[in-house]
């Protein structure tokens, strides 16, 4: 297998399929005046009009921080997918790193509406997110009637519910932030904080273990900062998709980890509940390990569900 670049740490031991199994084109995107750019991942062979899995990375990370492991397996069993950063981050316009959850959804609308123009692929519509990207994919099929199946692999239900489990300290330290930065980006005197960090600092993920575990997925050759303005985390902590999963018709699956300190497994279970077409998938795994240790696990439970929801 030749190594890939750029590569992280936390898929060193992954094994990818063969480079000729699948084909990669350039894509990009108007959303609202501004350039998104990613990668289109095509089967090799013969596979004809593929359905198409649209897919972004999650909380204030690149499209190259794990993904495109993930996006290489859906096309070597038949599937093209559509990989792309979000405004501000990696090879998209901008880069403030701000995570802006509607410009982020109207992403999504603008990759879903570029995928079907690609010649080579079919009419099905997979929705894919992990983490954050995975709140964005509930929340657009709660409104389309157009998508096949949704894939939540960690998926951040409940924003003001993980807030709260950090404490009101956090909450009032996350408020005060983000309404400073809010207000004093405009006239040049923005602050930032981590989009990672310890259990004492504020910032978007605090989880006892998480920050390392974070950056080991960052691609060695990226430009990436561990920082987002902090009216990034005002968003977040109102940020609640569980509130219409009663509304997603499409086949779903919830993939959650036994270990996950920031999406606990129950509330993943108890949210799937409330889901019409819903598969809950819970396995040994934390909120990052399903893109490194835990990888062959989870993409399989992925690719299965797939398979079923689209036969």
């Amino acid at each position: 297998m030749t190594r890939r670049n750029p590569v992280n740490r936390a898929q060193r031991r992954l094994a990818r399929p063969a480079r000729e199994r699948f084909a990669t084109r350039a894509v990009a995107f108007d959303v609202d005046g501004a350039t998104c750019r990613g990668t289109l991942y095509l089967p090799g062979g013969d596979a004809a009009d593929p359905p198409v899995v649209v897919m972004a990375p999650g909380l204030g990370a690149e499209r190259t921080f794990g993904y495109p492991a993930v996006a290489e397996r859906f096309a070597d069993a038949g599937y093209a997918a559509l990989l792309f950063d979000h405004p501000e981050f990696g090879d998209s316009d901008g880069d403030s790193q701000t995570v802006d959850l509607a410009r982020q959804r109207a992403a999504y609308e603008s990759a879903i509406d570029r995928a079907g123009r690609v010649d080579d692929a079919g009419d099905d519509l997979v929705l894919w997110g992990a983490s954050l990207s995975a709140a964005h994919v509930l929340s657009l099929a709660a409104e389309r009637r157009d998508v096949d199946a949704v894939v939540g692999v960690v998926p951040m239900l409940d924003g003001r519910a993980i807030a709260t489990r950090r404490g009101g300290r956090y909450l009032v330290r996350a408020g005060a932030a983000g309404l400073r930065d809010l207000i004093g980006h405009r006239v040049g005197r923005g602050r930032t904080v981590p989009v990672v960090g310890g259990t004492e600092e504020c910032a978007a993920i605090t989880e006892p273990g998480t920050k390392r575990k974070y950056i080991d997925l960052v691609a060695r050759e990226s430009a990436w900062r561990n920082e987002t303005p902090a009216r990034s985390l005002l968003g977040l902590v109102g940020y609640r998709p569980v509130t219409r999963l009663d509304e997603i018709d499409a086949p779903t699956l919830l993939l959650a980890g036994t270990d996950d300190g920031i999406v606990d497994a129950e509330s993943v279970a108890d949210a799937g509940e409330r889901l019409s077409r819903g598969t809950v998938v819970t396995m040994p795994a934390d909120h990052f390990s399903v893109l490194g240790d835990d990888f062959e696990g989870a993409i399989g439970h992925q690719l299965s569900f797939l398979r079923d929801a689209l036969e």
